[in-house]
């Protein structure tokens, strides 16, 4: 026998088994749960964990028909009509349109809640891909894509920025160019609470460029962001985008806040 050589080596059949005892012995005393409801999700043999289980991706609404045809705020006349949408009538003219994936409600601001405050950046592909399937606003082929910055606290405090873990994805899937174009420079205050009025306020001239700025002139840009609320954040960086000389600007999140109910993660 060579000199090392442990005088028992279990055959590869058996050290498989042993690492397949060990995986069920871990998924019975640390079961993978929901992020939206904590209920458990069985594992799957040589996929990776699922962080929504399927009764929650049943309940993610993506709000009704018919929409606004620039920001998609849903109707519910049942005919689009010709009347001025009062959602949008306010936004720069340069932002172009604006699109969502889902309600902001129940599972879905859990989602939006984990990804942004509980450090759940695991979050961020998912959410992503969901956004990169879906029809996107009317711009030009390939845009640029730019996610919507944090502040510098709230990066140090995250280590991430959520936004920006989204626009990379969609990036990504899509096989767009990115660029990071804009830095957060004010409104280091929370939206969540405050009025449109007040929104639009805090975030006046909070954008500044950064390092990426010059990409931008005469490009269509896709602004990223997790949730579009008011339009206040997305129109203050949509200004600031024209003045870097950009052609246009469309929007998409993961989800829109379309009522009072779920504006804890706004």
């Amino acid at each position: 026998m060579p000199c090392g050589t442990p005088s028992t080596v279990l055959p590869e059949r058996e050290r498989m088994a042993l690492r397949g005892w060990a995986a069920d012995l871990v998924e019975l005393l640390l079961p993978g749960g929901c992020v939206a409801c904590g209920g458990w999700i069985p594992a799957r043999e040589g996929s990776p964990p699922k962080l929504v289980c399927d009764f929650c991706r049943t309940r993610m609404r993506p709000g009704s028909w018919p929409r606004c045809p620039r920001c998609h705020w849903p109707r519910g006349s049942g005919r689009l009509g010709s009347l001025e949408c009062r959602e949008c009538a306010d936004w720069p003219d340069i932002l172009a349109g604006a699109r969502f994936a889902y309600e902001l409600a129940p599972p879905v601001d859990d989602l939006v809640h984990g990804l942004k405050y509980e450090g759940w950046r695991e979050l961020a592909p998912f959410m992503g891909d969901v956004m990169a399937r879906m029809e996107l606003p009317p711009l030009t082929p390939n845009p640029l894509v730019v996610a919507i910055p944090t502040t510098p606290g709230r990066m140090r405090a995250r280590g991430y920025n959520q936004a920006g873990l989204l626009a990379h994805r969609i990036a990504e899937v899509r096989r767009l160019p990115s660029a990071v174009a804009l830095v957060r420079t004010g409104a280091s205050s929370s939206q969540t609470a405050l009025t449109p009025e007040q929104r639009r306020r805090n975030v006046r001239n909070a954008f500044a460029p950064a390092a990426d700025a010059d990409r931008v002139r005469g490009r269509s840009v896709l602004l990223v962001d997790d949730v579009l609320t008011t339009g206040a954040t997305v129109s203050a960086a949509a200004e600031a985008l024209a003045e870097l000389e950009a052609a246009r600007v469309g929007v998409v999140t993961f989800a829109r806040s379309l009522s009072n109910g779920a504006r804890r993660v706004a």
